[in-house]
C-alpha cells in the first residue's frame, strides 16, 4: 500500500516501536483516519465487556530513586503479604519488573495482580520506569545506554531491595538492561539473583534482522531525521502525532499485537505509553540498542533459574534471538508462544503468568531453608487466608 506522503512512524512497543512523524497529505490522511477511526470502532463493540475492561490493580507504594549521575527515576513498590517481620509470612522474594524501549512500568498490568497476589511463594514486587520513559526524568542523550540502564538497576536494587533473594523480569530493552547489570555485576547473580526471565527480547545484533532493521538501525536516515526533528520542532512533532493518532494506533496493533483482533484497549494502552514519551528522547536510545551486543554476559545467569519467553510472530525483536539466548543458555526453560508478537505479557497474559509462576517457584526452590535443612531443598510457605 502507498504511503500518504511523508510521514512519520511511531516507536516500536516495548523494545522498539519509537514514535514519530514529519507530515502527512492532508487528504489521503483523513480519509485512511476515517478508515482505521471506523475498525476501531468496531472491533470495541464486538469485544465482551470481560475482555475489553482492564480490571482493579492492587496499590502501590510510590517512590524514587536517585541514579548514580543523578536522575531521578520513578519507581512502585507492591507488598501484599502479612507481617513482614514473621519470617513464615514475609515475601519470600523480590521481584524486580524492567520494561522495555518506548513503554513504562504499566507494560506488566497483569502482572502487578497476579504477581502481588501470589502466595507460594509469595513476592514483593519493584516496578519503575527506565530513565526518559514514564514518570522517570529526562536523561540526557550521551547518558541513554544500556550500560547507564545496567546501573540504573543496580541503583533501583540498592535502595529497595538492599538484601534477601531477587528475581529479575525484564521485556525486551528491560532484558538487556539486565544483561548488563550481570555484565558489571556478576557476583550480584551469583550471590543473590536467583531466577531471570528474559521476555522478548536479544543478546545482540538487534539491528541485523526484522523491523530493527529497518528502524532502530544507527544507519536509518528516517530515525536520525526525526530524532533531530524532535529536538528543533518539538510542537511540529507533537501536532502531527496527534493528527495521526488513529494511523498509529493502527501500527502500534500491526507490531505490538501478533492477534490483530486484540482487545482495543490493550492497544490503547500500549499506544499511551508510546505517547507519553518524547519523540527525541526515545531516538536518543536508537544507537545503544542497535549496537547492544552481550552474549558474553549471558554464562553469569547460568547459575539462575532462566526462563526465556518470546512470540513467535515478534515483529520487532525477531523470534531467532530467544533462541539464540535459550541456546546459550541450555538449561533455561523456554516458552514460545505461536502467532504472538512482541508483548507476550499483554497478549497472552494468562500463558504468561502461568509460565512467570512456575518460573518463580522454581527460583523460590532454590532458597536455602536453614537450620538443618538441606540446601537446595524447596522452603516452605504459609499460605494466607
Amino acid at each position: 500500500m502507498k504511503k500518504p506522503g511523508i510521514w512519520q512512524t511511531v516507536g516500536v512497543a516495548g523494545g522498539v516501536v519509537g514514535a514519530a512523524a514529519t507530515g502527512v497529505a492532508v487528504g489521503a490522511a483523513a480519509r485512511k483516519r476515517k478508515q482505521i477511526a471506523t475498525a476501531r470502532r468496531r472491533l470495541a463493540t464486538q469485544m465482551s465487556e470481560g475482555s475489553s475492561e482492564p480490571g482493579v490493580l492492587p496499590p502501590g507504594e510510590p517512590s524514587s530513586v536517585t541514579a548514580d549521575d543523578g536522575v531521578r527515576l520513578s519507581c512502585e513498590e507492591i507488598d501484599l503479604t502479612g507481617d513482614p517481620a514473621d519470617p513464615d509470612d514475609a515475601a519470600a522474594l523480590t521481584v524486580v519488573l524492567v520494561h522495555g524501549f518506548a513503554l513504562d512500568r504499566r507494560t506488566w498490568h497483569f502482572e502487578r495482580r497476579s504477581l502481588a497476589e501470589l502466595v507460594d511463594p509469595p513476592v514483593r514486587l519493584v516496578l519503575y520506569d527506565q530513565r526518559s520513559h514514564g514518570r522517570s526524568e529526562r536523561a540526557s542523550r550521551e547518558s541513554c545506554t544500556i550500560e547507564q540502564l545496567g546501573r540504573d538497576l543496580d541503583a533501583v536494587i540498592r535502595a529497595l531491595a538492599p538484601e534477601g533473594p531477587l528475581v529479575l523480569v525484564g521485556h525486551s530493552m528491560g532484558g538487556m538492561t539486565i544483561m548488563a547489570l550481570a555484565e558489571d555485576h556478576p557476583e550480584l547473580f551469583a550471590e543473590r539473583v536467583l531466577g531471570v526471565a528474559l521476555v522478548s527480547t536479544s543478546a545482540g545484533e538487534v539491528g541485523s534482522a526484522g523491523l530493527p532493521g529497518a528502524l532502530l538501525s544507527r544507519r536509518n536516515p528516517l530515525i536520525r531525521g526525526v530524532g533531530l526533528l524532535a529536538r528543533l520542532q518539538p510542537t511540529l512533532v507533537d501536532v502531527v502525532r496527534g493528527v495521526a493518532g488513529d494511523l498509529i494506533w493502527a501500527i502500534t496493533r500491526s507490531f505490538a499485537y501478533g492477534d490483530r483482533s486484540v482487545a482495543p484497549w490493550l492497544v490503547d494502552l500500549v499506544d499511551t505509553m508510546i505517547s507519553s514519551n518524547a519523540v527525541d528522547a526515545l531516538t536518543d536510545f536508537v544507537d545503544t540498542v542497535g549496537s547492544h551486543d552481550r552474549v558474553a554476559a549471558l554464562p553469569a545467569l547460568a547459575g539462575c533459574e532462566v526462563l526465556v519467553a518470546a512470540g513467535e510472530a515478534d515483529r520487532v525483536i525477531p523470534y531467532s534471538h530467544s533462541e539464540r539466548i535459550a541456546a546459550e543458555l541450555p538449561d533455561a526453560t523456554f516458552v514460545p508462544f505461536p502467532g504472538v508478537g512482541h508483548l507476550p505479557m499483554l497478549e497472552q497474559h494468562a500463558k504468561m503468568d502461568e509460565a512467570l509462576i512456575a518460573f518463580l517457584r522454581r527460583s523460590a526452590a532454590r532458597i536455602d531453608v536453614g537450620s538443618g535443612a538441606a540446601p537446595g531443598r524447596p522452603k516452605r510457605f504459609r499460605r494466607r487466608a
